[in-house]
């Protein structure tokens, strides 16, 4: 086993890649899915996509001179081999921690890091910024984009190709990995592709074009003349070339899973001075025998001993599936994410109602605004982080219209592992600016329920929020009320402070609440679930009869949110329904992307834990003796 590690462990990478056999290579292969997966089954963590790009990445540090030169991972989560060759090994065991190593890219984290890649699809159009940059600077170094593990099927990358000029220092990977990206050209292409990936078949190509044209008078016209003919049989054979239309220098299709063919087509690339795209092929779980039969489930894996249960995700997927059984306008939409987002089984049993666009969120709304014009009831599920990409769809072709477009919020929470670039706290600051629209945030499984059939049965565009967790445990805290407000007293009860807050921040609420208990003070928790419209004809009489000192606790951006919306509210209530003056604090994501630190909860590094809420009633003026 020591002799088996010895290259991982004694290794200064990236610097001494560039004298490895290949031999050591393998070895160097081997050690570092070894690596991964124990590391990762351990942590959590993208596992299946990084076992894929393990020889990629090893070709990718041994042949560029990094980081002068850059690359840029797409989608980021493919990036824990990069991680690993760029000197951050030995800090793996605190993965998608607090204060531990990112789950993605970050530029402040290394110097290898060129660009932070959290959402997919985005670094071919970084990288034709680099590019540019450095043609306009007159540097000599080359920019890399890797695209794959789906990234290919956002739009960005075909506009970012529409824009990309043949002659920067640019190479675009296309790791391909059973993405459906590529036609099936079968066995005359494979024997193609091998030729083209063998060392010498490039010199053997140059040393060609050089014979032929110093050969005087006909050398010139007898090269082009065979180049035509390869351009027709291989038009002909393959179809026409997508990235040589576009002016792309085009290698491949190739084994990407071969370090060998992988450098070679890497130093022919960089010979050429130019923009060339090079088609690789990838197995996603690769080595590991569990991903590679199953690399959907083992895409992203739990931390070791976290729980399967079932969470919001599954629910809706459970309760969809239901609803559609008996109700044929029902129609399913998702951006890539049907397993994430529990269509899996919707999948399965509606083939002809299921539509996976790929990661293309904005096409997914305008597609269910018109399937809504078209007399359908359209359901689209997406994370809230990725929906922030689709904010002009609904402002102008779902709510300005008007259209009974169902948007389910996955993950509208803190993500404690996945970091900033996956945070679900932006949505409902960017909802509340848009008309026409309900949003609801429901807080358990029964609540959901109630949500999604309202928006199925209504004529409005809904959205429902939720985080990645099960169903409430405290619900049996919030005895009084129906969907929309649950709250733990009755509006005559005397209550020495009163919480206000929505979604799965309540358990820090609650967590308060009994720490005052225990001071003798009573709080009152109120529970929203409705928050667009704001309900304030049934908030109203909780706050009128009482002058306790209120907190509004958010888990979500302080502008424009639920809170800041309230207390606008409250304050612009005509005469006759003015209730008493009393303290008010609001607690929310100040103007911050939540970064994680060490030694700190998430709550606590953003000031909403239990001890920020009883902080804030101190500051109120409520005794709390030690």
């Amino acid at each position: 086993m020591d002799n088996e590690k010895k290259l991982l462990d004694t290794l200064s990478f990236p610097a001494d890649l560039k004298g490895l056999t290949p031999a050591q290579e393998k070895q160097l292969a081997e050690e570092i899915r070894a690596f991964l997966v124990e590391k990762v089954t351990t942590t959590g963590g993208h596992l299946a996509s990084n076992l894929g790009v393990v020889e990629l990445s090893i070709a990718l540090h041994k042949i560029l001179n990094t980081p002068k030169d850059r690359i840029i991972w797409d989608v980021g989560h493919q990036s824990y081999v990069h991680k690993i060759l760029t000197g951050r090994k030995d800090r793996f065991d605190t993965l998608r921690a607090p204060g531990g190593l990112a789950g993605f890219p970050k530029r402040s984290e290394s110097e290898f890091d060129a660009f932070g890649t959290g959402h997919s699809s985005t670094a071919l159009s970084a990288a034709v910024g680099f590019a540019r940059a450095d043609a306009l600077a007159g540097r000599d170094n080359f920019t890399v984009a890797v695209v794959g593990d789906g990234a290919f099927t956002g739009g960005l990358v075909h506009e970012a190709l529409n824009n990309l000029s043949p002659h920067l220092r640019l190479i675009i990977i296309l790791n391909e990995n059973e993405m459906s990206i590529s036609k099936n050209i079968g066995v005359f292409s494979r024997y193609i592709a091998k030729i083209r990936s063998r060392r010498g078949y490039f010199r053997t190509k140059s040393l060609t074009r050089t014979i032929l044209t110093h050969i005087p008078l006909i050398g010139k016209p007898m090269f082009n003349l065979m180049s035509r003919i390869k351009r027709f049989f291989k038009d002909n054979l393959f179809d026409s070339n997508y990235f040589e239309n576009l002016g792309l220098r085009y290698l491949g299709p190739a084994d990407g899973n071969n370090i060998e063919v992988v450098e070679t087509l890497l130093r022919e690339a960089l010979s050429k001075q130019s923009s060339v795209l090079i088609h690789l092929k990838t197995v996603k779980g690769k080595g590991y025998a569990p991903a590679e039969k199953n690399p959907d489930q083992f895409h992203a894996v739990l931390p070791a001993g976290a729980d399967q249960t079932v969470n919001f995700s599954a629910e809706f997927g459970r309760l969809l599936c239901e609803r559609a059984e008996t109700d044929p306008r029902i129609l399913a939409i998702t951006a890539a994410m049907a397993d994430g987002c529990g269509l899996a089984r919707f999948a399965r049993l509606y083939p002809e109602r299921f539509f996976d666009v790929g990661i293309a969120e904005d096409h997914a709304l305008v597609f269910a605004a018109g399937l809504a014009a078209g007399g359908y009831r359209p359901v689209a599920a997406i994370y809230s982080s990725f929906l922030q990409r689709s904010y002009d769809a609904i402002l102008h072709d779902i709510a300005l219209q008007r259209l009974p477009v169902t948007v389910m919020i996955d993950r509208a929470s803190l993500a404690c592992g996945d970091g900033p670039t996956h945070h679900g706290i932006f949505d409902v600051s960017f909802l509340n600016g848009i008309p026409n629209i309900v949003l609801y945030a429901p807080a358990t499984f029964a609540s959901l329920a109630v949500a999604l059939d309202r928006a199925l049965a209504g004529e409005d565009p809904v959205f429902i929020r939720y985080p990645n967790t099960g169903d409430l445990a405290c619900a049996d805290r919030f005895c009084h009320g129906a969907f929309g407000l649950y709250a733990s007293f009755l509006p005559t009860d005397p209550v020495d402070a009163v919480i206000l807050t929505y979604g799965k921040v309540v358990t820090e609420a609650v967590a308060a609440a009994d720490a005052l208990a225990a001071r003798g003070l009573t709080c009152g928790i109120l529970l929203v679930e409705q928050l667009k419209p704001l309900p304030l004809d049934r908030l109203l009489p909780y706050l009128a009869e009482t002058t306790a000192p209120l907190v509004i606790l958010e888990e979500g951006i302080r502008s424009g949110g639920f809170g800041t919306n309230l207390m606008d509210a409250l304050a612009r209530l005509p005469a006759d329904r003015v209730i008493t003056p009393r303290p008010i604090r609001l607690l929310a994501i100040d103007d911050h992307f939540a970064e994680s630190c060490a030694g700190k909860s998430l709550y606590q590094r953003c000031g909403l834990a239990r001890d920020d809420i009883l902080a804030a009633f101190a500051a109120l003026g409520l005794p709390l003796s030690p």
